[in-house]
């Protein structure tokens, strides 16, 4: 025990400090959005963010190459669970994405986004050299898409993109010919012309047409776009104050507290307070780069990389769909949305970062 505490020193403050911040406000946003219900939710999530705080320090004082070498085995576990999915999962509003285990729904996508960073941080590591040829770059786009079309099968089309960014980053950032984007980007156009055609759900083509134009089914499919905006705008400089959303209390705000969460901060804290939470994530997202510049080897850059894209897309989609100018697509906000398989699956990626910080200063774990 005291060889424990003897290594807390040695955590990255500002990581540590950012993660516990994020954290509070979610439960504060939480319990704020449950008053006028179950406080079910509330109570769950405070379990959660207790087992997440262990796996955070737990992590952060494991070897994470042990992690990176078993994670293969990780992929093909959680490939074949997503695979299960489509025979046994729980279906929550026409998507099957989570197993019940009882005590605690299991999502295996959210999961599935951290494994990815594992995989690939590995292989481009092993092949930094090889990574030009047509066959590597393949071969780590193979990886990723298997684990797409079986989230996007769920149909989670939010979590499918999530890990399309992981790979499309932790790629550029390595030492590949960046011609190969020119390319890859011609591809996806063409690719986006024939999902548009054969693979997308008509409530995902609706989510996208009501994005372009959200006046179009505004008692309808825009429903949630136009009462997430209308909070946002309703919460001034200031806020109404925690517990005094109209949009939220009133449960005009749909899903107010997983994807629209945002929506409802800004509503009771207002355009400060939402800044405040911005920032916290631009603090953090700058400072996991910071420690990728201190980084001493391959595999720890695009394991940081990795987490850092893992991160930045879930901010940036869930903002976005807030404020009306992404699709909605049902991606967690990091540490604020309710959600067990989301925050225990951050609380690990940010241990491993920690863990990355405390190698890069030299630090024997």
């Amino acid at each position: 025990m005291n060889n424990f505490f003897s290594k807390i020193k040695y955590l990255d403050i500002t990581v540590a400090v950012i993660c516990f911040l994020l954290l509070l406000v979610g439960l504060s946003l939480i319990y704020s959005t449950s008053l006028n219900g179950s406080k079910a939710i509330f109570y769950h999530q405070i379990i959660y963010s207790l087992i997440a705080i262990g796996l955070f320090l737990f992590f952060a004082f494991f070897d994470y190459r042990t992690l990176t070498k078993q994670s293969r085995y990780y992929y093909l576990l959680f490939v074949a669970l997503l695979g299960g999915l489509i025979l046994v999962g729980r279906a929550v509003q026409g998507s099957s994405r989570w197993f019940n285990l009882g005590v605690i729904n299991l999502q295996p996508a959210e999961l599935m986004k951290l494994i990815m960073v594992l995989v690939l941080a590995r292989f481009f590591a092993l092949r930094r050299g090889e990574i030009n040829t047509f066959k590597n770059v393949s071969l780590s786009f193979l990886y990723v898409l298997i684990p797409m079309l079986l989230i996007a099968k769920q149909p989670d089309l939010g979590s499918a993109i999530v890990i399309f960014v992981i790979w499309l980053g932790m790629l550029f950032f390595s030492t590949v010919n960046k011609k190969v984007f020119i390319y890859l980007f011609i591809a996806l156009a063409l690719f986006s012309g024939v999902a548009w055609k054969t693979l997308l759900h008509d409530y995902q083509k609706n989510r996208i047409e009501i994005f372009l134009n959200p006046d179009r089914d505004p008692k309808g499919k825009g429903y949630n776009v136009r009462q997430a905006t209308i909070a946002i705008g309703s919460g001034g400089v200031f806020g109404r104050g925690l517990g005094k959303g109209l949009q939220s209390q009133l449960r005009f705000l749909p899903e107010r507290q997983t994807d629209f969460i945002f929506a409802s901060a800004s509503e009771e804290l207002g355009f400060l307070g939402s800044m405040v939470i911005i920032t916290l994530y631009f603090i953090l997202l700058f400072r996991l780069l910071i420690i990728y510049r201190q980084c001493r080897d391959d595999l720890s850059r695009f394991l940081i990389i990795g987490i850092f894209f893992m991160m930045l897309s879930q901010v940036v989609i869930n903002v976005g769909m807030n404020m009306g100018i992404m699709p909605v697509t049902g991606i967690p906000l990091p540490m604020l949305s309710y959600g067990g398989s989301s925050l225990l699956t951050v609380a690990i990626s940010m241990g491993i970062a920690e863990a990355v910080a405390i190698n890069a200063r030299g630090i024997r774990l």
